[in-house]
This record gives structure tokens, sequence and C-alpha cells, in this order.
């Protein structure tokens, strides 16, 4: 099957109208998706500078070719079980308002195609994920995808890595 490009140009204008391709990455024995226009680039873990008084879920900073970005390890932060780095680790280099963050996730799959009839609401359940930073539930085949709203994530008070970037 080959996988086609399409950009849905009238997504930047409308968030109501998100982008429907998503990077699919998991977390345990759970796959998420992020809409693939927030990605910025892919890379191995590496260890990052840890930063004194940070939170545990903040593994500490990394320099991306002039940039410090703060690296934020996902399986800590949703309390997923002790993280552990491998030859698979991947961070996930995000832009979000204009804020450059990495973000540590076991592996990533592929990018995948929702329509709007594949995603549906988010149950109200007790996932380690809080629903306000959910998009929905997205369906292909067999697989279901945790989509995951990241600009709310990571701009949310309990992250504060955008609101610190202001500050």
């Amino acid at each position: 099957m080959q996988a086609t490009a399409n950009v849905n140009t009238t997504s930047a204008s409308d968030p109501a109208l998100a982008a429907d391709e998503y990077l699919a990455f998991t977390l345990g024995k759970e796959e998420y998706g992020i809409q693939i226009l927030k990605v910025q680039e892919l890379r191995g873990y590496e260890n990052p500078t840890r930063i004194a008084n940070a939170p545990e879920f903040i593994k500490g900073v990394v320099n991306l070719r002039g940039i410090i970005v703060p690296i934020v390890d996902m399986r800590i932060k949703f309390n997923i079980g002790a993280p552990t780095y491998d030859q698979f680790t991947v961070v996930i280099i995000l832009n979000i308002a204009g804020r450059v963050v990495g973000m540590v996730v076991d592996s990533v799959s592929d990018v995948i195609t929702l329509s709007p009839g594949q995603v549906k609401p988010a149950p109200e359940m007790g996932t380690a994920l809080n629903t306000d930073y959910l998009i929905g539930l997205g369906t292909i085949d067999e697989r279901m995808l945790i989509l995951v709203d990241i600009d709310k994530m990571m701009s949310s008070a309990e992250l504060g890595l955008i609101e610190q970037a202001a500050a």
C-alpha cells in the first residue's frame, strides 16, 4: 500500500477542520496519534542535560542546532510504568506556538490519514491522559489510536512549557 501525502490547506486557518494526517506512536501498550503538522523532526534518544528542580517528567534539555529544547518523557508524564530507553525510543521534536519541545515516546510507527468519519469522540474514562487533551479516537481497520491535542497538552498549566517561554 503506497502512502500519499495530502496536505489539507484549510486546516491551518480553522482548527475545527484539523489536518487528517497523524503521526502514530506508542507508549506502553497503547497507540497514540498527534497531528503531523506539529512535528518538526524525529530523533533518536540521547541523554539530556538535567535541570535542577524541574518536574520528574521533564528529563532535561538538549541543544538542537543552537536551540535549547526541553525534553518531556511521556511515560513519566502519563505514569505508564518505568521508562526504558533502547534503540526504538524516539524523541518527537514538536513546534507548538513557536516553541520547540521534545517528547520522548517508546516508538513511532507511521503516518496515518484519517477521514473525519474515522475519528470518534473520546469516552470519559479513567485513562492516564486527561480527556481535555484528547481530540478523539481514530479507527483504521483493527487499529485504534488515541488522538492527542498536543497544543493543549503542552501549553497546559501543568506542563507550563509554553507559558514559561513567554514569561
